[in-house]
């Protein structure tokens, strides 16, 4: 059976959904290439967001022709050089114009992989044809080189009623009618990720014909995750509560997030609620021990505390009904990590370019940032020297 990913995947660029930005840049960069100075365009952003098939529908809409390539799949320099290169060199097939798509290139290594990095940096700088480049995070200072060789485009995690919507089409193609509350509830709870919620709505689908908001599970994990809160929430049993988290995927940073997220819909008793975050405040306490320390015995305290000691934080079981939902501080972690990798990534130019490290170039970096608010010459000189990319311009001028 065909996927409802595949089988819906935008056709053309306009059936592309809530990146009309990012769409707009990429399309600039393809219908310019010539007179860009920049050969490459680095698409970035989390799973799901649109990155490949934007390239895809693009192509389709301007009649190009799209060459891909895995980055996982070519991971050295001499892998590099016959597949990219080759085609670097080659023209259209039909005497098209042509894109190159290297996807996924999180996937290499600056060191290990034996100077493929440094081949693709080598092919973009002589390419003939628009190369477009994917990745999920491109801060990373292996990528710093092929950064400032590319034009950065964003791919934002969407909204959950972007992705409601496109769960409507589907479903009206598919001849199917589910609940407008259902939809979007589904499509709240996969992170701004479009890709998993189509493919959570094509497996309720298979399961059953009438879905209603108690079918919803939010893929296998994180419907393990809700068993487990459920195992903990609703019993006063120690026994039943104990082996809650055996089964679930999810790390103990995130299940942290679960409880904090969830605890204050479940437990709505002051007292209650007081003694459950007392329990996850010791079990936090253990946590930052085995970070200092690394006492891994203390997992077992972590264990006890968020699963039978929240358990019996209260005085009997609620009734009510709850949707226990993912934590929304995922993605502002996401978000923060990101504009983290950025000051370290700029950090990591000014200490190259000072012979100073890295972490005494970050105490300082204050003091560029008063120098671009400013717009001097001095800022121009400074970017011109550490060779600053749009991104890294723009995180100075906040």
């Amino acid at each position: 059976m065909q996927t409802w990913t595949k089988k819906y995947q935008p056709k053309k660029i306009k059936e592309v959904v809530g990146q009309d930005l990012a769409v707009k840049s990429l399309k600039n960069f393809i219908l310019n290439f010539k007179k860009q100075k920049k050969k490459s365009a680095l698409l970035y952003g989390p799973s799901g967001t649109g990155k490949t098939c934007s390239v895809y529908a693009l192509a389709s809409d301007l009649g190009f022709e799209i060459y891909e390539i895995n980055a996982s799949d070519v991971r050295n320099k001499e892998q590099i050089e016959q597949r990219v290169g080759s085609v670097v060199k080659q023209q259209s097939l039909f005497s098209k114009e042509k894109i190159i798509l290297v996807d996924e290139i999180d996937g290499l290594s600056g060191t290990k992989d034996r100077g493929g990095l440094q081949a693709l940096l080598k092919l973009v700088q002589r390419t003939t044809f628009p190369i477009i480049l994917t990745a999920i995070n491109p801060w990373d200072y292996k990528f710093s080189s092929l950064r400032s060789k590319s034009n950065l485009i964003e791919f934002k995690p969407l909204d959950y009623l972007s992705i409601f919507k496109i769960l409507k089409i589907i479903c009206k193609k598919e001849k199917k009618t589910i609940k407008d509350e259902v939809l979007k509830t589904l499509a709240r709870r996969v992170g701004g990720d479009v890709r998993a919620a189509i493919n959570d709505l094509q497996s309720l689908y298979e399961k059953k014909k009438d879905i209603s908001l108690e079918d919803l599970g939010e893929r296998n994990k994180v419907e393990s995750m809700i068993n487990a809160l459920i195992r903990i929430f609703k019993t006063t049993d120690p026994n039943i509560a104990a082996n809650a988290f055996e089964d679930v995927e999810e790390n103990t940073d995130q299940i942290f997030l679960w409880i904090d997220e969830n605890l204050p819909l479940e437990y709505d008793k002051p007292k209650d609620l007081a003694r459950a975050y007392d329990k996850l405040s010791k079990a936090d306490v253990f946590r930052g021990r085995i970070k200092r320390w690394q006492h891994w015995r203390y997992l077992v305290y972590i264990n006890d505390l968020l699963t039978m000691g929240i358990a019996l934080s209260k005085d009997e079981k609620y009734k009510k009904y709850v949707q226990y939902k993912p934590t929304s501080r995922l993605l502002k972690l996401w978000w923060a990590k990101q504009k983290s990798l950025k000051k370290k990534a700029i950090a990591q130019k000014i200490a190259h370019n000072t012979h100073t490290s890295q972490k005494k170039a970050i105490k300082n970096i204050d003091y560029l940032k008063l120098i671009f608010k400013k717009k001097n010459k001095m800022a121009n000189s400074i970017i011109e020297q550490l060779d600053l990319d749009k991104e890294e311009i723009s995180w100075l001028k906040k």
